[in-house]
């Protein structure tokens, strides 16, 4: 039975990759955009644990250098990629945001579907 242990010490993969199906099957059956940047809001965070779980070392220390030999060091560049990639995804989402404010003062929705359908009658 080593199954077990493997999905344990592999657990923070497996939470990744359940965040993320949720995130796309949010932002594939919704058409409220709200509800489609906030799944896309979970595909960035599950993105980010992924990254961190690959850098992250069981036992590890800090990269510090220090005197001997034989420490574990942790990988510091994901953490760093995921500084980076907070960043980039919070200012995505306030521009997407503030793009469904303006879309809601002009055709009066947020749904996509309803919006197409008010374009499709405003281009006959």
């Amino acid at each position: 039975m080593e199954l077990i242990p493997k999905l344990i010490n592999n657990s923070y993969y497996f939470a990744a990759m359940i965040l993320f199906v949720i995130g796309f099957h949010t932002m594939l059956t919704h058409s409220n955009l709200i509800k489609k940047i906030i799944g896309m809001n979970i595909m960035d965070t599950s993105i980010f644990l992924f990254f961190v779980s690959i850098g992250y070392v069981r036992g590890g220390r800090a990269p510090i250098i220090q005197e001997g030999a034989g420490f574990l060091y942790v990988n510091p560049l994901p953490s760093a990629l995921i500084l980076t990639g907070i960043v980039v995804a919070v200012s995505v989402t306030a521009f997407a945001l503030s793009l469904i404010v303006k879309l809601y003062a002009h055709y009066g929705t947020v749904d996509a579907d309803e919006i197409a359908l008010i374009r499709a009658r405003e281009e006959r």
